[in-house]
């Protein structure tokens, strides 16, 4: 049985250079989905989504592999954005609105989804689990680049890309995204590896 990987399969997606911007045209994918607001430092809300995200996941991937289905359960991901995106900074995270999210494989449909969350609800008691979702997101055309860091100093390195966006004839839409690659609790902040990625159109 072959182990599928995202991070292998789509590695444009998920690996890309740390030394310059990429442009990317990223298609639609299945993610577990989960919503929230305020600091994802001190929310407990943000530490529950993420609780329930991980179980939900894992337990679909056990639900599948004794279908010939097996899989790598992806990083975590987020989308944050404010509905006023100019003032969308590191400074006013607690009025940040967000979206953690695990990609899934096509082979995950809506009854796989809802029998996953029946069974995860059978065994943990997690308050954000009735907020799961399972959705299609098409985020198109996007500038990315991966950075290694601490979370609170990638202030510069996104201020770069926006300008090298504004500078490449486009311009931004839709919400901020990252994909953890690193786990906090394990790594030091100065090793943690995230891409940052941010959509965009023309100008």
């Amino acid at each position: 049985m072959d182990k599928r990987d995202f991070k292998k399969e789509l590695k444009h997606l998920y690996q890309p250079s740390a030394k310059e911007f990429s442009l990317v045209d990223v298609p639609p994918l299945n993610f577990l989905m989960i919503d929230g607001h305020g600091n994802p430092n001190t929310s407990p809300d943000y530490t529950a989504a993420l609780e329930a995200l991980y179980s939900l996941a894992y337990t679909i991937k056990f639900a599948l592999k004794p279908k010939g289905i097996d899989f790598v359960v992806g990083p975590s991901e987020g989308l944050w954005w404010m509905e006023d995106m100019r003032q969308f900074s590191q400074e006013n995270k607690d009025r940040w609105d967000w979206t953690m999210m695990i990609v899934q494989p096509e082979e995950v449909t809506q009854e796989v989804f809802k029998d996953a969350k029946i069974q995860v609800a059978k065994k943990k008691d997690l308050p954000a689990l009735p907020g799961m979702r399972l959705e299609t997101y098409h985020e198109g055309l996007s500038a990315q680049i991966l950075y290694y860091g601490s979370y609170s100093d990638e202030g510069p390195t996104i201020a770069r890309m926006h300008a090298f966006i504004h500078e490449s004839g486009y311009e931004l839409r839709g919400k901020h995204h990252e994909i953890y690659l690193g786990d906090p609790r394990r790594t030091a902040p100065e090793k943690l590896k995230t891409v940052i990625r941010q959509p965009i159109r023309r100008k």
